[in-house]
């Protein structure tokens, strides 16, 4: 009998993230050809290649990266990391990708899979020489190979037995690997069961020789392939010969092949084509059925992808989101306090996670996704000053600075703030500015630098601006930042947008600020 997930998912810190994230351990005590080794999983950052790497891996794990239920689209992707089966490379090829497929509704699953013992506590350096000599390597390597590649099969056999819980689709699973990672994830697509089957494949900048004469099941998966023309390890190749082996079996398969980029791009920001890779795999997959939403809203349900994108390119402040829900409101009685908070994603799902706290406290919630400050003021008459509230909570910025709509200048984003402060007091509706929430990163924008510094900058000049104004400042920020001046995952599982619990900590605090607000004169 399987175990149910909760005695299986393991929540601790992970050193490796630097925040909480659910680990699931892929087998019950030793993993089966491991038994007899006795070393540890270690991690180590000061190396040549100049990012954080883990090797030893001995107990097999996936780390769970689940995108926001109201973005799910059922698809789960579990990611290999590369390293040569030596190490693997975490960040660029595990977690960042994660980060990145959650941003697209779509449920992560960051394998750490079997590695061939390091000796030393330099692994990298450990590694270089031998990969002077692959014959040697991957003579070195193979029995750890076969082991990576059951631990790949494990991988989908186990997200596949609790799709439910993990609100996936069982059959929406594929495997993406990179370089060594890659290598597993083709292993995986050559030789599985009903049971671990990939539902699709995407084998980057792989290395396929390891397997011989690749030879396509007659039920392969769907593959996309990925790797760069100047890959110093010759790579190239191999992912020209895998996409010829999969079309000439007749199967569908995609390739994209780059002119520059080297070997081991993955989420790494060259400034050049290769950037955007995943946006590309984003197409493919859409091209799939993959990115469909499990729960769409109202707006998906009435309109198709093309006209909500017309929407979106011919009303660009998205003035028509609530239009409708606009004319149904009454003028308020005399006595109502009615409040309207104005906002972006945060917003928008604070009143789905929390439709109670609204509804009693007369509270109207008209936030957008992925707004900014100039989208907010062009909407703030018709979804502000006409809806008649006594009190506006105004929280908007942190899409500026994460360049939603153009690069971020602080001058600009506080003088919209500060027009919709002006037209709402020049309405009689008294104003509460709350802060910009804490965000580490964005995962949508990873090339974004020193987002804590430029969010708290932003506040102090908010807070300064409120205090000149007469007007309530709501500082969020602080009741939620933690130690990296982030969110943690409990109350925000991006990092950015909160959860429940999250919204829990933020509504004491804007029932506090829109009651200071009302007794001003």
């Amino acid at each position: 009998m399987k175990k149910p997930l909760s005695l299986l998912v393991l929540l601790f810190l992970v050193s490796t993230t630097g925040f909480s994230q659910r680990v699931v351990q892929l087998y019950d005590g030793k993993a089966p050809g491991a038994e007899n080794w006795t070393w540890n999983e270690q991690e180590y950052a000061n190396n040549a290649f100049k990012t954080r790497v883990v090797y030893n891996v001995v107990q097999p794990t996936l780390t769970v990266f689940l995108p926001k239920p109201e973005l799910a689209t059922g698809t789960a992707v579990i990611v290999a990391p590369g390293g040569a089966f030596h190490i693997l490379s975490i960040d660029s090829e595990g977690i960042e990708v994660a980060k990145w497929l959650n941003s697209r509704g779509v449920a992560a699953f960051v394998l750490k899979y079997r590695l061939v013992r390091s000796l030393t506590t330099n692994p990298v350096a450990e590694l270089m020489p031998k990969m002077q000599d692959f014959k040697k390597l991957d003579e070195e390597n193979a029995p750890v190979v076969e082991m990576a590649v059951a631990d790949g099969k494990k991988a989908i056999e186990y997200v596949r037995s609790h799709a439910k819980e993990l609100d996936i689709l069982p059959n929406q699973i594929g495997i993406m690997g990179f370089s060594a990672g890659g290598a597993l994830t083709l292993g995986v697509g050559l030789s599985y069961t009903a049971a671990n089957r990939p539902d699709f494949i995407a084998p980057i900048y792989p290395k396929t020789d390891i397997f011989g004469e690749i030879k396509v099941p007659t039920d392969a998966p769907p593959a996309w392939i990925c790797a760069a023309s100047d890959d110093q390890l010759g790579f190239a190749p191999h992912a020209t010969a895998l996409y010829d082996a999969w079309i000439a079996a007749k199967k569908i398969a995609e390739l994209h092949i780059y002119q520059k980029g080297g070997h081991g791009f993955g989420m790494n920001k060259q400034k050049i084509p290769t950037d955007t890779w995943y946006e590309r795999f984003g197409d493919w997959m859409k091209l799939q059925g993959l990115l469909k939403k499990l729960r769409p809203s109202a707006m998906d349900l009435k309109y198709s992808e093309e006209q909500i994108a017309s929407f979106q390119r011919n009303d660009w402040a998205y003035l028509n989101r609530y239009a409708e829900d606009n004319k149904k409101l009454t003028t308020p009685k005399a006595n109502e306090n009615r409040v309207v908070f104005l906002g972006n994603s945060i917003t928008e799902g604070w009143v789905r996670s929390q439709p109670d706290f609204f509804a009693k406290g007369d509270y109207i919630g008209r936030g957008i996704s992925g707004q900014t400050s100039p989208q907010a003021l062009l909407r703030f008459r018709p979804d502000v000053v006409e809806l008649k509230p006594k009190v506006v909570v105004i929280n908007i910025g942190i899409n500026d600075i994460a360049e939603n709509t153009g690069p971020y200048n602080p001058d600009f984003t506080m003088g919209n703030i500060a027009s919709m402060v002006e037209i709402a007091k020049a309405n009689g509706i008294k104003v509460v500015i709350a802060s910009v929430h804490p965000a580490f990163e964005f995962p949508w924008r990873k090339d974004i630098s020193d987002v804590p510094n430029k969010i708290i900058r932003f506040n102090e000049r908010l807070k300064e601006y409120a205090q000149k104004q007469g007007v309530v400042y709501l500082d969020y920020h602080s009741a939620m930042k933690d130690s990296r001046n982030g969110m943690a995952p409990d109350i925000a599982e991006d990092g950015v947008h909160p959860t429940l619990k999250g919204y829990k900590i933020m509504a004491p605090l804007a029932e506090k600020a829109i009651a200071e607000a009302l007794k001003k004169k």
